[in-house]
């Protein structure tokens, strides 16, 4: 679910040493790897892996563990990316419309951005009807929306969670 960070929720960044990142990226590219796997790869003993891991993911390094699913194959083969400006910038407002983009399945990703628009969605629906129904009954009904640009992506080059 999308959520707007705020600034004092933004902490300082947690010191990792090689083996700490060696270990986020082996799970970042397999999360069901086991604690046995990642010690052999990385030549450590499971038990000081596995308090890593634990460290990690009390820490907040790691957020939460996550399935990449090929959206074509559960009928949702429409990606849609989303620019939205809103009318106006006050506090109350932009918490309404976060409020409103967390509360929809077919938003899987939201961004705040500046420049001339406010937000980046990503929306993946079923075909270009679902997409209509979704942006004039869904999107177009949330208050306080002042412009709508869609763009849509006609195919992935792309995907990775690795960021280590």
């Amino acid at each position: 679910m999308a959520k707007l960070i705020k600034k004092e929720e933004v902490t300082t960044p947690v010191k990792l040493d090689q083996k700490d990142l060696a270990i986020l990226k082996l799970l970042q590219q397999n999360a069901r790897i086991t604690v046995k796997e990642i010690s052999d790869k990385i030549h450590l003993s499971t038990t000081p892996v596995y308090e890593r891991i634990k460290w990690m993911e009390e820490s907040g390094v790691i957020r939460q563990y996550t399935t990449v699913v090929d959206h074509s194959k559960v009928k949702k083969g429409l990606m849609v990316i989303c620019y939205v400006s809103l009318k106006q910038h006050s506090k109350t407002a932009g918490t309404k419309f976060i409020k409103a983009i967390n509360e929809m399945e077919e938003v899987i990703e939201c961004y705040n951005i500046s420049g001339e628009f406010d937000f980046i969605l990503k929306v993946v629906t079923e075909n270009m009807d679902t997409y209509y129904d979704f942006h004039v009954n869904r999107l177009g009904e949330i208050e306080n929306i002042g412009n709508v640009q869609s763009v849509f992506v006609m195919g992935m080059i792309k995907q990775s969670q690795v960021m280590v």
